[in-house]
């Protein structure tokens, strides 16, 4: 996400060589979805660059490469995932989580492969999965036994919160885009470990974000007061004040729990001027 176009020359400095652009975006946020390791294993090399554009404090919630979860279901997968695990071991730290995203076709019948995958797994980093057949959200058996896959293997469940922009029919070609591809699943606001995470997903009007993201301000602080500490990732349908929300959230809670740490302060997008 650190190469969104619309972020360039608006929120960021544009131009910058990407070894600068994802400094650039951890001066606005302190964490950030590793979405395109889910097309590709990078290279060592390209990992070593996040490394060292990044403090050690910063999370990245990177996701698995297709081929192991969706391609090969979680079967037959040591080779793969041994080259992505050598791959983004220079992160260390880093990794807060490594993000599980299951196709929609990935039901209840399928949970025993899940729970053999998360038992072949080494004990570090954390893992967060991610589900989207409806069973997991309207059957609260299906929930259950899935919960408890989980639990044993000290795994987060990831929500995707896609209810505010169902709320009401598209009004942008973002929108309708998002309506098309995104899933339509319950909210869902229950942590299993210490270290939840939640992937939220508003409209392309600000008013219609804030107002559907209210229930996980609270929910994040009662996490935080519990002595957990969640990652919270905010989307509208074009991201393009992608930025400017998260740390509008980031705001929000830190009014009601003043003791929550202040996010960095933002690189300038403009070089300073004398006048």
């Amino acid at each position: 996400m650190w190469t969104h176009a619309p972020w360039q020359g608006r929120f960021l400095p544009h131009p910058l060589s990407p070894k600068e652009r994802l400094k650039a975006y951890a001066t606005w946020c302190d964490a950030v979805e590793g979405n395109t390791t889910f097309y590709a294993t990078p290279a060592r090399s390209t990992v070593e660059s996040w490394s060292q554009q990044t403090a050690p404090e910063f999370r990245f919630v990177v996701k698995l490469p297709k081929v192991i979860t969706h391609e090969r279901r979680l079967a037959d997968t040591d080779e793969d995932l041994g080259s992505f695990l050598d791959a983004i071991e220079p992160l260390g730290p880093r990794i807060h989580a490594l993000w599980v995203q299951l196709p929609g076709s990935f039901g209840p019948a399928d949970l025993g492969a899940l729970a053999a995958f998360l038992h072949r797994l080494p004990r570090s980093p954390r893992y967060a999965v991610e589900v989207r057949h409806r069973a997991f959200f309207d059957d609260p058996r299906s929930a259950q036994l899935l919960e408890r896959v989980l639990v044993n293997a000290n795994a987060e469940w990831i929500p995707f919160d896609t209810t505010t922009l169902f709320e009401s029919p598209p009004t942008t070609n973002a929108e309708r885009e998002a309506w098309m591809r995104k899933p339509r699943v319950a909210r869902r606001m229950r942590a299993l470990t210490d270290r939840p995470i939640v992937r939220y997903l508003g409209r392309d009007s600000t008013a219609r974000t804030v107002e559907g993201w209210q229930p996980w301000v609270e929910t994040v602080i009662t996490w935080l007061r519990e002595g957990r500490s969640p990652t919270v990732f905010i989307h509208t349908p074009d991201n393009a004040d992608a930025l400017l929300l998260a740390r509008r959230f980031h705001d929000d809670v830190r009014t009601r729990l003043p003791a929550l740490d202040p996010l960095p302060d933002p690189m300038p997008a403009e070089p300073p001027t004398l006048f």
